[in-house]
């Protein structure tokens, strides 16, 4: 985890650990990633949550324009709809449905 002081929106270490394997890992090869894929993830769901414009993020998150991307891309490769999923299959085995 960065240095920054945390956010309310930010995911606990709990809620990353079921959220990381959903999340698309650095291809490899080429750059190593300059920004930890938790902190963008933590960055979408601050603007999510605090309804602001992308460009308005604090910054001491990552770059708006870094996050905007991520969160663009993991759309169109649906991580969100598997994000939801994962997250409502394990409520159902919780409740024991």
């Amino acid at each position: 985890m960065s240095s920054r002081r945390s956010y309310p929106s930010d995911l606990s270490d709990a809620e990353w650990a079921l959220l990381e394997p959903l999340i698309p890992a650095p291809k490899p090869g080429g750059r190593p990633a300059k920004v930890p894929r938790r902190e963008i993830v933590n960055a979408i769901l601050y603007v999510l949550e605090n309804g602001i414009k992308w460009r308005a993020m604090p910054h001491d998150l990552p770059h708006w324009s870094t996050v905007y991307h991520y969160f663009r891309k993991w759309q169109k490769e649906g991580i969100w709809e598997k994000a939801v999923q994962a997250l409502a299959r394990q409520d159902r085995e919780r409740e024991g449905r």
